[in-house]
């Protein structure tokens, strides 16, 4: 296959917000706090108390990014040529402080005598259009003005070859084209949709990132469980015909903050990425529990996980139990962050959702990540109701084997931020039994407000 222009292309001057969609209309409810006949009894159901239950997580922390970042390339000088033209991989979501580690590279790539330039490389997100993967660049903060060098952002690719028989391997047309090297940045962690040695990092940004559109949906439509060897050997084979001297990996600690900056070479990255990859696998924050009846997400969105709540967390797959995390009966769903900018990707794992959730959802945005990833399950929304209270006491209708006062329910932000957790009484003994956990608000009613959204604030000192 010849190359060939998947999508047009922009500028970083052309840069405009894409256009809306419409949401998915909502579902009608079956009422609020004075619903009428079955769900009525449903909310005169007594419920818990739940106090404020603080996590003690690692806080190993990257303090000074630009030195951090100036320290890990520092012995990658002899592989950058003075006068050369590198081309920077950028483009996942959530990652802390991304747009201060993307400038001090620039800035030290600068110095080392190179002309640089940033490219998206976040396979469909976006919209798998230029202008939405500029956009999502902008959410990051990482803008021509913050960068401090000009971002390419197009659509079209480059076939390298084959990496198995029937898989070609894409690569972004101007980083492939434009540039003398090619260094992706990215945070290392656990994966949500499957498990290897290698999962979310460096690699999967070279095999799928910098393949845009294209080249995600032909490397997913090999299927997850095809990724442990796929993503590798995918990224070596882009490695041995692409520029690609060293990348620059991001681990986070428990609090979703930078914890490591490290250059790996292309040499090392399967080794090293693995390495990295146990390393966040053990910083990674958790629920403290075995198991809960029902779990309440005030947010879910792509700046949290790339499926929205992550599964090493909650423990469920759209297939079912991942045998990791705890055993949920119930995922409630409040929000989208505004960061999703409406890609509700990951809302089908949740078994009730709230209106004002659902009528954030962007269609476009949704349905493109899902379909590129071969997961519509993803995008499927489950029973809807126009409050926390009819939300909750629908999720207890649905549990098997306890009654409402005896439910371990847990409250947290989202799968990202787990320092703080409202968590009922049925559950504080588990959560203070890992020795990591205390309670830092005293056990009360469950409150909510005239239109039944949840009162408690976060605040541990009240």
């Amino acid at each position: 296959m010849d190359q060939a222009a998947r999508s047009s292309e922009l500028s970083n001057e052309e840069l405009s917000d894409p256009p809306a969609s419409t949401p998915p209309a909502s579902t009608p409810a079956p009422g609020g706090a004075a619903a009428a006949g079955a769900f009525d009894e449903f909310l005169r159901r007594p419920l818990p108390r739940w106090a404020l239950v603080r996590q003690r997580l690692g806080r190993a922390e990257v303090v000074d990014v630009a030195a951090t970042v100036v320290d890990a390339l520092a012995p990658m000088a002899p592989l950058i040529a003075p006068g050369g033209r590198v081309c920077l991989a950028v483009g996942s979501r959530g990652i802390d402080r991304i747009d201060e580690v993307v400038r001090a590279a620039v800035q030290w790539l600068r110095r080392a005598g190179a002309d640089v330039f940033i490219v998206p490389a976040m396979g469909s997100h976006g919209g798998a259009t230029a202008a939405g993967q500029l956009h999502v660049l902008a959410s990051l903060g990482v803008t021509q003005e913050s960068a401090g060098c000009e971002i390419r952002s197009g659509m079209e690719v480059v076939e390298l070859g084959e990496v198995r028989p029937g898989v070609p391997v894409f690569i972004d047309r101007h980083a492939f084209q434009e540039a003398d090297a090619i260094i992706p940045i990215n945070r290392v962690k656990p994966h949500t949709d499957f498990s290897g040695e290698i999962e979310s990092g460096l690699m999967k940004m070279i095999a799928i990132g910098l393949g845009k559109q294209h080249g995600a949906d032909t490397l997913h439509r090999q299927g997850f469980a095809a990724f442990h060897d796929l993503i590798p050997d995918t990224a070596e084979f882009s490695v041995a015909r692409a520029k690609i001297p060293f990348g620059l990996a991001l681990v986070e600690n428990g609090f979703a903050r930078l914890s490591r900056i490290e250059a790996v070479r292309a040499g090392e990255l399967r080794r090293r990425e693995r390495d990295l990859l146990s390393i966040a696998r053990e910083q990674m924050p958790r629920l403290p529990f075995d198991v809960i009846d029902v779990l309440v997400l005030d947010y879910i969105g792509k700046d949290v996980s790339g499926l929205g709540m992550d599964s090493n967390v909650v423990g469920r797959y759209y297939a079912g139990p991942t045998g990791a995390g705890p055993a949920i009966q119930r995922i409630v769903v409040r929000d989208l962050t505004d960061a999703t900018e409406g890609n509700a990707v990951g809302i089908g794992l949740a078994d009730v959702v709230l209106e004002r959730a659902v009528r954030k959802m962007d269609a476009a945005k949704t349905y493109m990540n899902s379909v590129t990833a071969k997961t519509p399950e993803g995008a499927r929304v489950a029973l809807t109701v126009p409050d926390d209270r009819t939300a909750l006491a629908i999720a207890l209708a649905c549990c098997v084997g306890i009654e409402s006062p005896d439910a371990r329910i847990v409250r947290a932000r989202d799968t990202k931020h787990l320092e703080l957790m409202w968590v009922s009484e049925p559950a504080i003994a588990a959560a203070l039994a890992t020795g990591r956990c205390e309670v830092v608000r005293p056990a009360g009613p469950i409150e909510f407000d005239g239109q039944g959204m949840l009162a408690g604030d976060w605040d541990p000192i009240r």
